[in-house]
C-alpha cells in the first residue's frame, strides 16, 4: 500500500490511477488530517508527500513519520513544485528518501515508487538473520547457504531469488514478479530468465532444491506440492 498526500485535485488522481492500474495498490488523501486518521488504521509500504499542503506542510509530515517507531524505516518521496537545490536538500535531510520536483513523467514516478519499495524489500531481507527450510539455511547478512550443513556458491541472482522465494513460503510468485523484485523493473528480458536460474538454483541446491515447486502457468514457489 502506498499514501498519497497532495492537495491538487488533478495530480492527486492522475498519480493514484496511474500507480493502481500499475498494480502498486495506493490511496490518496487531500488533507493531511485525513492521512493521519488513515494511518491509525493501515501503515502503509511507502509515503508519497507534497510540501505545500494545507493545515501541516509535508516536511512536518515526514518528521513525524521519521521519529515515530513503526514508520521511521519506511520510504518516503517528496512530490514538489519547490525544487531548488536547496529544497531537495532540506527534505533529504529531513529524512526523505527521494525527492521529485514538479512536474514530473508518470513512468519516472512508477520507476522510482518501485525503486523505493524494492530498496526496502532488500533492506528488510537483509535484518532477517536467517532462513531454514528441511535442509537449507541461509543467512542473508553472511551471504551463506548451506545444504545438509554443507556450505554451497550461488551467484547473487541465485541467492536472491532463493531469499526471495524463502522470504514467503508458500507464496506463489510469477515470473514477472520475481523479474521486478530480482532484476529489477527496468530489466526488459523475458520470463525465460527466471526459468533458467530456478534450474541452475535447484542443481545446486541438490535433492533439496526438490522443495522449489512449478505452479504451472504461474511461476514458483517454495514448499507445498507442484501443480
Amino acid at each position: 500500500m502506498v499514501y498519497l498526500v497532495e492537495d491538487d485535485e488533478n495530480i492527486r488522481e492522475l498519480v493514484t490511477y496511474t500507480l493502481n492500474s500499475q498494480g502498486i495498490e495506493t490511496e490518496s488523501f487531500e488533507r493531511p488530517s485525513k492521512f493521519w486518521k488513515a494511518m491509525q488504521q493501515e501503515i502503509p509500504s511507502l509515503f508519497l508527500l507534497d510540501i505545500m499542503l494545507p493545515e501541516e506542510d509535508g516536511l512536518s509530515i515526514l518528521k513525524k513519520i521519521k521519529n515515530t517507531s513503526q514508520t521511521k524505516k519506511l520510504p518516503v518521496i517528496m512530490l514538489t513544485a519547490k525544487g531548488s537545490e536547496y529544497d531537495i536538500v532540506l527534505g533529504l535531510d529531513s529524512g526523505a528518501d527521494d525527492y521529485i520536483a514538479k512536474p514530473f513523467r508518470m513512468m519516472e514516478l512508477i520507476s522510482r515508487v518501485r525503486a523505493a519499495l524494492r530498496r526496502s524489500d532488500l533492506k528488510e531481507q537483509e535484518r532477517v538473520k536467517e532462513y531454514q527450510f528441511g535442509k537449507i539455511y541461509v543467512c542473508p547478512s553472511r551471504h551463506i547457504v548451506s545444504v545438509d550443513g554443507k556450505e554451497i556458491s550461488l551467484t547473487l541472482k541465485e541467492f536472491e531469488l532463493l531469499c526471495v522465494l524463502l522470504s514467503e513460503q508458500e507464496t506463489v510468485f510469477s515470473r514477472s514478479k520475481l523479474l521486478d523484485r530480482i532484476w529489477g523493473y527496468e530489466f526488459d528480458g523475458e520470463s525465460r530468465t527466471v526459468d533458467v536460474h530456478v534450474r541452475t538454483l535447484r542443481q545446486k541446491l541438490g535433492d533439496a532444491g526438490d522443495c522449489i515447486k512449478t505452479v504451472r502457468g504461474v511461476g514458483y514457489k517454495i514448499g507445498g506440492k507442484a501443480s
